[in-house]
């Protein structure tokens, strides 16, 4: 599968009923991110990974998911498919530095638990947040995918999770700004192969497009030639260096009245670099979101 995350929620049918799992606890105390004592499970990395049973379901996963995400593994000795995928995950958890827990259900000693969760194959992942499963996939997903997956789950339980920094984007951004164009577009490229929604990557891979568009161009000469409205390629140099020069917003909208003034072939021209520049910023500058808002009005 191309994304674990499923846009269409069996959740939303009620089709994971877990009422039946929920013993009357009137007095009940929601667990924490450690293990009770005499837990089954063990520590890794600082992290949680528990064994869990039908027995201990409520307390290691409805109770404990009221403080801290847990995701459940389902899986089985027999399954070749699912020695792939647990080791990432309980590399994952050990990663996360207590943000969530991963608890392991064995479907063949606790065939209840794998019936109310629909389980029709496995490994099958499940998220739980809230006593509320909230996503799941099935199947052995590639790691990069998986962080994503993991990471939607935190932001549905409310946590923060910072990423430990990549020391490939530090070479690949070391060797931009040293010039070397080739070796930072390498570097980029490498990095989005592995992880191809890395924003910073991408970021990174378009100022290599930038870097090379100026490379010789004389900036006056350039925003001088940009007075004729109808060269569409000045008007695209004379963007770059704008934005190069700390005027993004005015590039922006230079790009948007020549969307407006073209058509065709050179209208899709402008708006590509366009959306070029957009992502050197990245989605969240509020000039970006105004700049897209003009351009959508420019285009429809």
């Amino acid at each position: 599968m191309s994304d674990p995350r499923m846009t269409s929620s069996i959740f939303t049918r009620g089709a994971v009923d877990l009422s039946a799992l929920r013993a009357p606890t009137p007095t009940s105390t929601p667990a924490q991110a450690g293990p009770p004592a005499g837990a089954p499970g063990g520590a890794v990395g600082g992290v949680t990974v528990i064994d869990v049973t039908e027995a201990t379901f409520q307390s290691e996963v409805l109770e404990r998911s009221l403080n801290t995400p847990v995701v459940i593994d389902f899986w089985a000795e027999w399954c070749e498919p699912c020695k792939q995928l647990s080791p990432v995950l309980e590399r994952l958890a050990a990663e996360g530095g207590g943000a969530w827990v991963l608890a392991k259900i064995d479907v063949d000693a606790n065939p209840r638990l794998a019936q109310m969760f629909r389980v029709q194959g496995i490994p099958m992942v499940y998220a739980v947040v809230g006593g509320q499963p909230v996503d799941a996939f099935s199947g052995v997903v590639p790691e990069a995918q998986l962080k994503q997956w993991i990471q939607s789950v935190l932001k549905a339980g409310g946590v923060a999770l910072t990423e430990p920094a990549d020391p490939r984007l530090d070479e690949a951004d070391d060797a931009l700004m040293a010039g070397d164009l080739d070796a930072a577009e390498q570097a980029y490229r490498k990095i989005l192969a592995d992880a191809p929604a890395d924003a910073a990557a991408e970021a990174g891979l378009a100022q290599v497009g930038l870097a090379r568009r100026v490379a010789g161009a004389d900036p006056q000469s350039a925003l001088a030639a940009a007075a004729n409205p109808d060269d569409v390629d000045a008007q695209l140099l004379a963007a770059d260096i704008e934005v190069l020069s700390g005027l993004a917003e005015q590039a922006y909208k230079r790009l948007v009245d020549t969307v407006r003034r073209t058509a065709g072939d050179d209208r899709e021209k402008v708006r590509q670099h366009l959306i070029g520049l957009f992502t050197i910023a990245g989605p969240d500058d509020p000039a970006v979101a105004s700049a897209r808002r003009a351009l959508a009005s420019a285009l429809f």
